[in-house]
Order: structure tokens, then sequence, then C-alpha cells
């Protein structure tokens, strides 16, 4: 952890062409869960010589290479993040498809607890919860 994509992705012993370097660059700034056609639009800002089937392929090879982490949270878009990052659960707004990162040392002690209860030591685990917002009294001014 702690290194950028760009550094990974030489220390895996991948060829880092001009084009990649900017798709990396990119990837290193996103906050968010974008999926390829919202990193293809946000790599076009900066290079508009970057085809789709290049970030496609660089994504493909970026996850196969443990760089990313693909993410299917029911929506029919195959999203992304760092596959280095600290562990982290996700809260999706099922109305706007917003993903929420949280970390809970409830829900983690629990997860322990009923692997434990269960006759196991959990290794890992991944949690995604799908909502809606619950309306609020200032909503409705």
């Amino acid at each position: 952890m702690g290194k950028t994509i760009l550094e990974r992705c030489q220390a895996k012993g991948l060829r880092m062409t001009g084009q990649r370097r900017v798709i990396a660059a990119v990837l290193q700034e996103a906050h968010d869960h974008p999926d390829v056609e919202e990193l293809y639009a946000r790599t076009a800002k900066v290079d508009p010589n970057i085809s789709l089937a290049t970030m496609y392929r660089t994504v493909k090879l970026f996850e196969e290479s443990g760089i990313l982490e693909k993410l299917d949270f029911g929506d029919g878009r195959a999203r992304y993040e760092t596959a280095d990052r600290a562990h982290h659960d996700h809260l999706i707004d099922m109305e706007t498809g917003k993903v929420i990162e949280f970390v809970d040392p409830e829900i983690e002690a629990l997860q322990e607890k009923i692997a434990a209860k269960l006759g196991y030591r959990l290794k890992g685990h991944r949690l995604e919860l799908y909502g809606v917002r619950i309306p609020s009294a200032q909503d409705d001014t």
C-alpha cells in the first residue's frame, strides 16, 4: 500500500506506454467507483487520442494484474477501485447509484463473532448494503 498506481504497474513489470500512464494518473485521482465509460470521459479530457478500446484493454490488464478491483453492484455496470485500499464496506443508493464507503467496528466485530460461532476464522469479507434515502423533514420544504 502507499504506492501510486503507476508505481504498482512498474513494480509488476507492466509496459507503461504514454496512454497507460495517462489512464493510471486518471485512476489515481478517482475517489469514487467509476465504470470504464466514466474513466474514458475523464481520460479524454487529458488525452483525446485514447480510444475506448484502449481504455477497456488497459482496465482489464490492471484488473488481471491485481492493481484494480472490479466491483459489481447489480446495476449492470462494472465499477473499479484500486485493489490495495484499506478494508471498507459499501452502501449503494439504489436511486442515484452513489456508492458510500464506510467502516464500522461493530459490524466488523459481529462478522468475526458469527464466523467463530459457526466454527470459522474469518479471512476476509465483502459487505454491500443497498438502500434508499429516508426523507427528512427538510426535504418537504
